[in-house]
């Protein structure tokens, strides 16, 4: 029987579960966008401390636009075959407009707006334009016509709040960006589509999650690397103990990501009663994990810039705070995977919360190193906890040990 040309466009069942070089490029886009954003981050920590709480709300702002950008672009290449015209179409734009958008970061709130929020809108909605008419007469138009009501909806404060001021502007794109989350977290019901369904590829999904948090923990890399390598280069002091301790959180994080949860991340999605809407979760837990681990990146940089005296405050945001917001992410991707969380990750942040306090008065490097010793601590107990309860994947309705 001959397909419709809107059947056509979605992925076929036998195409391979893997990702490709275009999808890698489009990663590329990332490395650059997530580096920015780090030194957005390490500018915020330094400036006044009346401005910090703005400048580094403001940076949150921008940086869950980008990711916004790369998960729905990674659940059309999951859903649709991206060997076709209108797919190809999409997906260019979508390359174009995320390296606007990366372009534009340092003048967001300032001369750029409009150029960083039209290239965001363009992406979402230009993609709604063409893929709700390319899908005339299948099941599927109802979704996309979904996805792109939501859209279109922020699209008002996203550009209303490029041309106003400054302050009018971190209001205006906070809506905009609390509407875009709330679609996708809900997976944008609208009344012609009041549950709108996922049908995914669980090891095309799993392995795009896994590259985009590998991205972040490059720029982990790549930010240490930047800020050691001019200055302190041959350095035997305080400088190259703060890399090394760098580079130790790098491989911990990266450990600590793959055990168990990061390994059996395909199989949880695929045996799960509802697929489509465990892989959302598994998208909301990689969000977290991926801004913990540029919050690390951060804290990192400025630790190595300055790895004596005293602490300021608002760097324990990122020293201290990066590792926390990982350490909620991996507990979140945890209880996707198995349907539990184990009580270790809620001590964890519980010992890193109650030094926030006394590290003011310690060594920026020490105070990484230590948020690192709790990190490798919770690990080491919860793989001796997996060894001698081994974790088993668990519908929800079945349920797990706590």
């Amino acid at each position: 029987m001959a397909r419709s040309r809107a059947e056509e466009l979605l992925r076929e069942p036998d195409e391979p579960p893997r990702a490709t070089l275009k999808d890698l490029f489009f990663d590329l886009v990332f490395v650059f966008a997530f580096t920015g954003i780090t030194n957005l981050l390490i500018a915020d920590a330094t400036v006044h401390r009346r401005t910090f709480l703005r400048g580094a709300g403001q940076t949150l702002l921008l940086l869950l636009a980008l990711l916004m950008v790369w998960f729905v672009t990674a659940w059309i290449t999951d859903l649709y075959n991206a060997q076709r015209r209108e797919i190809r179409l999409v997906l260019g734009g979508a390359r174009l407009g995320a390296l606007l958008m990366a372009i534009g970061l340092p003048q967001a709130f300032g001369a750029r707006g409009l150029a960083f929020a039209g290239a965001y809108v363009a992406i979402h909605v230009g993609r709604g334009l063409v893929l709700v008419p390319a899908l005339r007469g299948h099941e599927a138009q109802r979704r996309g016509a979904a996805v792109l009501l939501w859209f279109a909806v922020s699209a008002v404060p996203w550009i209303v709040g490029a041309i106003v001021t400054d302050n009018l502007r971190t209001a205006l794109w906070t809506l905009a960006v609390a509407i875009d989350y709330t679609g996708a977290i809900r997976l944008w019901p609208a009344p012609w589509s009041p549950r709108p369904g996922l049908t995914v590829s669980a090891e095309y999904l799993s392995e795009r999650y896994q590259q985009f948090f590998m991205i972040a923990l490059g720029t982990l890399l790549l930010i240490a690397g930047t800020t050691y390598s001019p200055k302190y280069l041959g350095d035997h002091g305080a400088h190259t103990a703060a890399l090394l301790v760098s580079i130790a959180t790098t491989m911990l994080v990266w450990r600590t990501y793959l055990y168990q949860a990061g390994e059996r991340l395909p199989t949880a999605i695929s045996t799960a009663p509802e697929p489509g809407r465990t892989a959302p979760r598994a998208l909301l837990a990689h969000l977290l994990m991926v801004v913990g681990v540029l919050g690390i990146s951060a804290g990192q940089g400025l630790v190595i810039e300055h790895p004596l005296g005293r602490t300021d405050p608002a760097w324990l945001a990122f020293i201290l705070g990066g590792p926390a917001l990982f350490i909620v992410g991996r507990a979140s991707f945890e209880h996707t995977v198995f349907v539990r969380t184990s009580r270790y990750w809620v001590i964890g942040l519980l010992v890193l919360a109650g030094l926030a306090p006394v590290m003011r008065v310690v060594p920026p490097v020490a105070v990484a190193a230590t948020a690192t010793a709790v990190l490798l601590c919770v690990v080491l107990a919860e793989v001796a906890r997996s060894r001698r309860h081994p974790p088993d994947l668990r519908s929800p309705q079945e349920g797990g040990p706590s």
